[in-house]
């Protein structure tokens, strides 16, 4: 857990919180996981507003009869979608990662949160940017008060990618020894600062998934088997 005001709840699982999806890995126990662990922020399982992640740019402006989606059965989440902004109290945002960028934002001024999935696809189709764009179309938010911050990924020290990737990333990319290592927390700065964040409104958790796979779910590391985590911010 980490606290960007009292006026909103922001949270991320861990290993130990068992998996929390209800498409990856053993599901036979992600309701009960869920329940346990979003209980402990007194968060109500029936609040929470999940997507159907397929690594898009697609951004959805979430609404009071969204709640729910997702939350109970992976067939009524929204469809298609890797980001999700909103203004209304008791909306839990959620999105679930095992390499995967989690992306928390928040503008109190306005009372607007946003969660983002980044992962290459979505990063290389700009899809923070996006999502900023959307927070400032739809809520008037303003891109220098927002706050944000990166959840546990996979890093650059294991990132380990194809050389084709110089096809859709200009920078945050590494060469070491030979390989190609993609720095997707760099990526996302970059394009966030271009939306016009603040450096010192980010803050990185720095936590590798790969690295710390003792405390994280990493797809690099398990496979197709993986659970995942969740990430969940709500207004309160």
């Amino acid at each position: 857990m980490f606290e960007f005001s009292q006026e909103v709840i922001s949270v991320f699982s861990e290993r130990s919180d068992g998996n929390m999806s209800l498409n990856h890995g053993d599901v036979s126990m992600s309701l009960e996981n869920r329940n346990n662990f979003l209980g402990k922020f007194k968060i109500n399982p029936a609040y929470l507003v999940c997507a159907k992640q397929v690594h898009s740019s697609n951004i959805v402006c979430v609404r009071e009869t969204d709640r729910g989606k997702g939350a109970f059965n992976y067939e009524t989440a929204i469809e298609a979608t890797d980001a999700l902004v909103t203004d209304q109290p008791q909306m839990a945002l959620a999105v679930f990662t095992a390499d995967c960028l989690p992306i928390f934002l928040y503008d109190q001024e306005r009372s607007v949160i946003g969660l983002v999935h980044a992962g290459w696809r979505s990063t290389c189709e700009h899809i923070v940017k996006n999502t900023v764009k959307m927070m400032q179309d739809n809520f008037f938010i303003n891109p220098k008060r927002l706050q944000v911050y990166f959840g546990p990924a996979i890093r650059s020290c294991c990132y380990e990618v194809e050389e084709k990737m110089n096809r859709y990333f200009s920078y945050g990319l590494q060469k070491r020894d030979g390989t190609y290592y993609l720095d997707i927390i760099e990526v996302n700065k970059a394009q966030l600062f271009d939306a016009g964040i603040i450096k010192y409104n980010i803050i990185d958790s720095g936590i590798c998934t790969s690295c710390q796979n003792h405390r994280f779910f990493s797809f690099r590391k398990e496979g197709k088997s993986c659970g995942r985590m969740i990430s969940v911010i709500m207004l309160r």
